[in-house]
C-alpha cells in the first residue's frame, strides 16, 4: 500500500527546496571609511569594506560568499548609501539580513536595507545615477564634529563661482583632466548630470551627481572648485581646463578623502 505523504512532510519537503533556491540579495550599505583602505578588497588586506561584508556574510549564511560592490570607493571614502549584491542559498529571510548580518560587522559598518533583485542584476553593469557630495567646514577653527566627515579651509569661499565653474562640467565629457594619471578605464569620457555649490551655516557642500565617475575625479572636481573658490582660478578656466583633456594641464590639487561622501544611487531597473 502507498502512503500518501502527511501535510507536515510536504511542508518540509517544500521548505527543503526553498533552501535549496539561489537568490540575488541587495544590500544598501553606510560605512565611516576613515579606517579603511576603500571598498574594493585587497589582496592579504582585511581592512575594506569589502572584506568585512564578505566575512560577515559567509559567517552568517555558512557559504562561501563574496559580494559585488556598485562603487569602489577610495581610502578614508564614507557613504551613506553604496549598494552591494550577492548570491546566497540560506534560508534567512531576505527582510532579516540587516538586522542578522549587523551583529558581525564592525559598528561603522552598516547594512540599512536589504532586497530581493533578478538573478541577472549587477551593480556595475546597470544605469545607475551616482551622487557624491564633497564637505568643507569653512569657519576660522575647525570644528572638531567635522574633523573626520569635512576638509577644512579657513579662507573665504566664493559659492556663486564655484557654481559657474561647475556649470561648465555639466553633460558628457572627456574627463581626462579631473582624474589621476593612474587611471586604468578604457575611456575617461563620462556625463555628469548635476553639479551644485551651496552653503549651509559654516559648511559649503559640492553635490556631483552622474552617471559614473572615473578614479579620483568629484575629489580633484571639489579641489578645481576650491581654487575657484579662493580666487586661484576663475570660473571660465575650469572649462579651459576641461577642454585640454590633460590632468597636468589642471593645477588644482585632489582634496582631501575625508571630506567625500557617498550619498545616493538610483538605478534604472529597481
Amino acid at each position: 500500500m502507498i502512503m500518501s505523504p502527511s501535510s507536515e512532510e510536504m511542508t518540509e519537503d517544500r521548505r527543503d527546496k526553498e533552501d535549496d533556491t539561489l537568490r540575488r540579495i541587495l544590500l544598501e550599505v553606510a560605512y565611516d571609511g576613515t579606517g579603511y583602505h576603500g571598498f574594493a578588497r585587497l589582496k592579504d588586506d582585511p581592512e575594506t569594506i569589502e572584506g568585512h561584508l564578505n566575512s560577515a556574510l559567509s559567517a552568517l549564511t555558512g557559504e562561501d560568499i563574496e559580494v559585488i560592490g556598485a562603487s569602489r570607493t577610495d581610502s578614508g571614502v564614507h557613504a551613506l548609501k553604496n549598494v552591494a549584491v550577492f548570491d546566497t542559498k540560506s534560508s534567512v529571510p531576505t527582510e532579516n539580513f540587516p538586522r542578522a548580518v549587523n551583529t558581525k560587522l564592525p559598528e561603522d559598518i552598516r547594512v540599512r536595507r536589504a532586497a530581493c533583485v533578478p538573478p541577472d542584476f549587477h551593480p556595475r553593469h546597470t544605469d545607475v545615477i551616482k551622487t557624491y557630495r564633497y564637505e568643507i567646514d569653512n569657519e576660522s577653527i575647525p570644528d572638531p564634529l567635522k574633523a573626520r566627515y569635512a576638509a577644512f579651509y579657513c579662507g573665504e569661499l566664493d559659492t556663486e563661482r564655484m557654481s559657474q565653474a561647475g556649470a561648465y562640467l555639466i553633460g558628457s565629457h572627456d574627463f581626462r583632466s579631473f582624474c589621476s594619471v593612474h587611471t586604468q578605464s578604457t575611456t575617461t569620457v563620462r556625463e555628469v548630470t548635476g553639479v551644485d555649490v551651496t552653503r549651509e551655516g559654516s559648511s559649503v557642500f559640492i553635490t556631483v551627481s552622474g552617471h559614473g565617475f572615473l578614479y579620483n575625479m568629484v575629489r580633484i572636481i571639489a579641489g578645481t572648485l576650491m581654487d575657484v573658490g579662493r580666487g586661484r582660478l576663475a570660473p571660465e578656466e575650469v572649462r579651459d581646463i576641461l577642454y585640454a583633456v590633460d590632468r597636468e594641464k589642471n593645477p588644482s590639487p585632489t582634496a582631501q578623502a575625508k571630506g567625500l561622501t557617498l550619498v545616493d544611487m538610483v538605478f534604472s531597473e529597481l
